[in-house]
């Protein structure tokens, strides 16, 4: 592949692309347009690494690089999930961690155990749905959410949710708490299936410098 070629990062606003940022300076990767927040550009340029970067909301980063616009991705393993593109995940970054789990009042926990037919809000109707159908066998109302989903059961209109908890303080507020856990959460890092290929050599090295900075994190 040409030297000429850039590659490109598309980045999960906010956190996650502050986190990433911070990673990527460790293993001599930086981009000073990037930290300026007045800013008003969309492409932030390295011109001597050959690299470049953008923000975009964290659902819009898997298509950007199962499409090509992007040859890498930074993404929580939520949003790989739920929006189940075709790329590659290569690399769990370690930071971001919390729980995609099912939650409710405790009155819920009979209607989980006995396989009743409930009604699921969340903002995660896909990761929902592959939960109830395949792993536990349970038929379900799923209905999609896209604000605060823990006033569903309050309200009356689920029995349960499916959410991300990273502290449980919330739920515990409003008289919710955690019945059944999905999985673990954190930030991945994912490859567009082509690059992966044509640039195997740049970003395999890019790999191993993130694999061995993490691994003197543990």
């Amino acid at each position: 592949m040409s030297t000429d070629r850039y590659l490109t990062f598309a980045l999960g606003k906010g956190r996650l692309a502050n986190k990433t940022l911070e990673l990527l300076e460790q293993i001599g990767i930086t981009c000073e347009e990037i930290k300026d927040k007045d800013s008003r550009k969309l492409i932030f340029v390295n011109e001597e690494l050959k690299m470049r970067f953008f923000l975009s909301k964290g659902p819009d980063v898997p298509t950007y690089v199962e499409y090509g616009a992007a040859d890498i991705g930074v993404v929580g393993k939520d949003t790989i999930l739920e929006e189940d593109r075709r790329v590659y995940e290569v690399l769990d970054l370690g930071f971001g961690k919390c729980r995609m789990c099912v939650c409710g009042p405790e009155s819920a926990r009979e209607l989980l155990q006995h396989h009743e037919r409930i009604r699921v809000a969340s903002k995660y109707p896909n990761i929902a749905k592959d939960y109830f159908y395949n792993k536990k066998h349970q038929t379900v109302d799923i209905i999609k959410l896209n604000g605060s989903v823990e006033l569903g059961p309050l309200v009356e209109l689920s029995d349960v949710i499916v959410d991300i908890v990273e502290t449980g303080s919330t739920l515990k507020e409003n008289g919710l708490q955690v019945l059944e856990e999905i999985c673990p959460l954190s930030a991945r890092l994912i490859v567009n299936q082509v690059s992966m290929q044509m640039e195997k050599e740049r970003i395999g090295k890019l790999l191993s410098d993130l694999r061995a900075v993490l691994k003197d994190k543990v």
